[in-house]
Parts: structure tokens; sequence; C-alpha cells
């Protein structure tokens, strides 16, 4: 029995050596992605554009760094809040903690170097080495061509500067120090040219981050291999419990009865100059899709977006789009 327990007791210490081990080993080596590039931007006309488009109507950093306006469908970024940040996200929303997006003006950007922002857009690692939540989907971002990320920082740079004083990130524990485990290294891909439709379709999806909020995901909220683009991720929202639609090409519960009008169509409906968000209570049904953002890509990528996801796997997911919160409370 002494044996026994003595055996025990050194498994013990082991064991706690080799976790306490793991955890320095995390909090204070990780994230490892590298030293931010020597890089300069210039902005030229070209670029500015470009990046202007990317970040309000495709990789949408407009999106979450922006004070959006739940008082309205779909929620569309109030005039004048471009960049400022401070958008919360919570717990009642999935989040393990409090995190509050970052202001990209000038004013809180005006002392990184071009080379700290592409770092960060497409590592997940901010100024100081400390890793971003991946809410952040820089993983996406770092699939992108450099040059486009460069357009989006040659942006970013043109922004009105907005004074703001945004909360700070608070993320429970483990999470708190898994986090500097998420940032990895960029694997930028060249875009491809618009006439190879197929490719061209597939860098767009990604930069659209589509399939984060298109694919169901497990405890960690990391997405289901194998369920990519079947819809059925949930976000509660204040009159009920969001669940993001398949958007396969099965024809029973998913876009395979969809032609590339329809689709296109499903999208520019909100560019329409006659189009105003209508206002809704916090009862009312509402979406987290920015759909007054990706209205505004262009028709061309529109088109190269549903080619590509017309070869992605077809899956057979019923998704119940909306439950009203008292329905939600009742299960």
């Amino acid at each position: 029995m002494r044996k026994i327990l003595k055996f025990t007791g050194y498994t013990a210490v082991v064991l706690a050596l080799v976790i306490g081990a793991a955890v320095f080993y995390v909090s204070k080596f990780l994230p490892n992605v590298g030293k931010a590039p020597d890089l300069k931007v210039f902005l030229t006309t070209d670029k500015v554009e470009r990046g202007r488009y990317l970040a309000n109507s495709v990789a949408l950093c407009m999106d979450c760094h922006s004070t959006r306006d739940w008082g309205f469908y779909a929620g569309p970024p109030k005039s004048g809040t471009l960049g400022v940040g401070g958008e919360y996200f919570s717990p009642e929303m999935g989040i393990p903690g409090h995190v509050y997006s970052r202001n990209i003006t000038p004013f809180r950007l005006k002392d990184w170097t071009d080379g700290e922002i592409y770092r960060a857009i497409t590592t997940g690692v901010s100024k100081d080495g400390s890793a971003l939540f991946p809410l952040m989907p820089y993983k996406y971002y770092g699939q992108m061509d450099p040059e486009d990320i460069n357009c989006i920082i040659a942006y970013l740079r043109t922004l009105e500067p907005i004074a703001s004083e945004n909360k700070e990130t608070k993320l429970d524990f483990p999470v708190s120090l898994l986090v500097n485990m998420e940032p990895q290294k960029a694997n930028p891909t060249k875009l491809p040219k618009q006439s190879d439709t197929l490719a061209y379709g597939r860098y767009m999806v990604n930069a659209a981050g589509c399939v984060e909020c298109h694919s169901p995901v497990d405890k960690q909220a990391k997405i289901i291999a194998g369920k990519e683009f079947s819809g059925g991720r949930a976000f509660p929202m204040p009159g009920g419990l969001l669940t993001t639609p398949n958007i396969t090409q099965d024809k029973e519960t998913g876009i395979g009865g969809w032609d590339a009008n329809m689709f296109v169509q499903r999208f520019k409906m909100y560019a329409d100059t006659g189009y105003r968000a209508p206002a809704v209570k916090p009862t009312d049904f509402n979406t987290i899709m920015p759909w007054m953002m990706y209205a505004h890509m262009t028709e061309t990528d529109l088109r190269a977006m549903y080619a590509y996801l017309k070869t992605v796997k077809p899956i057979q997911n019923k998704i119940e789009k909306f439950k009203p919160k008292n329905d939600v409370a009742m299960r």
C-alpha cells in the first residue's frame, strides 16, 4: 500500500510539473509568429479604393470595428463610426468572456507600423505581441494576397481619426491562456485572375469568411470537419435564437435550387438605392448577416462565389432559422 501511495504521489508531482511547464510555455512563449514585417504601404488611389471595397463589402473589417445599429434590420453601421470599434460580444452570445472590438482608425493606429498592422490582420498578434481573440477572422485573412492586405492597410490610414476609450477585452480562464495558441503564421495566396472563376470564387469566399458562420461548431467553437457550409451555427439575438442557413447545394435544405441570378439578387436587393433597412424591435426577428455591406460586392465577385459554392459537397441539414425567445425558453 505504501508503494502504491508513493507511486501515486510521484505521479501527481510529475503531472503537476508537466502542467506547470505547459502553462509557463503557453503564457511566456506563445504566440510565436515571428516579428512584424518591415513594410511600408504607399497610399495610392488604387490601393485605397481596393482597400475600401474589401474592408466594407468583402472582408468586412467595418462590420465589427464600427457601431452597428441594431434598431434596424441586419444592424447597419451607424454613420460616422467607421473604425471606431467598441462593439461588445458578450457571454450571452457564447463568448468565453467579454470581447470588445478595437479602434482601428488613425487615432489608435498612428503609432503602429504598417508591418504591425499586417501581422495583426493576418496572424492575430497585436502590436504588443499579445494574441487577438479569434472572433477576428485572421486565419482567413492570412490566406489572402498580401497586396490585398496592403490595400486594406492603406484604406485604414485614410479613415477619420475618431477618439474613443473602448473597454478592454477580458477572457475567462482557461481561454485567457489558451488564446495564445490560436495565432499562426500567415499562409498567403495570390489573388487569382477573375477569368479563373472557381479559383477566384474560392478566394472571395475565404476573404468573406462565409464558412465561419455557415458551419456548425463544437463546444470549443471549432468548425466540425465535413460539415462546412451546411449551416447550423447558433447566435443568440435579443428576440430569440438565430441559426445560420445551409448554403451547400442540397436541394431540399440548402441552396441547390438557386441559380446564379437568384444568388446575386439575394444580395443586390439591399443595394437598391430605394432600399432602407426597416426598424426592428428587440423582440423582432433580426440577423447578424451584414446584408447592407455585402450588398455592395460586385456582381462579378458574387457570381464567382456562387460558382465556387456550386462545387461544395451537398449536405442535408434542415435548419430552423429563428426560434422566438419565449419558444427558446420553453425548450
